[in-house]
């Protein structure tokens, strides 16, 4: 009987590395506002780690309506700053977290752009509020 009350349990790794890289350091966050007449909505937060990088982790709710070649990237001042992209948008909504490479100094930025590479236009803007 206790065979049929067990639920199998799978695990997705992002990204290895070692625990303490990931230890807070300094936190900033925002709220998403659509652009370009997208709706995009929901809070991120941008995370700076021990190791000199950063998570970027768009919130359980945050939603983009669509579009082609989504991706997550900061900017300054209402300018996106194509190289800092760290990745395509994984999902149009809910809970999602991208590893930022330490080369891109995150205190450089004050927004996260939901862009669209295709056209060339941003998707949501969040301006970031340090804590």
């Amino acid at each position: 009987m206790l065979e049929k009350l067990l639920i199998p349990v799978t695990a997705t790794i992002v990204a290895c590395a070692p625990l303490t890289a990931f230890a807070q350091q300094s936190t900033t966050h925002g709220t998403f506002t659509g652009a370009s007449d997208h709706i995009t909505t929901g809070s991120v937060q941008v995370i700076k780690t021990a190791d000199g990088g950063a998570l970027v982790i768009l919130d359980s709710n945050f939603s983009l309506d669509g579009a082609p070649d989504p991706r997550v990237g900061f900017g300054r001042d209402g300018k996106y700053v194509a190289t800092s992209d760290v990745g395509k948008l994984e999902n149009l909504s809910g809970l999602q977290t991208y590893v930022v490479a330490a080369r891109i100094n995150i205190d450089d930025f004050n927004e996260v752009y939901i862009w669209c590479t295709q056209f060339n236009v941003p998707l949501g803007i969040a301006t970031l509020n340090r804590n």
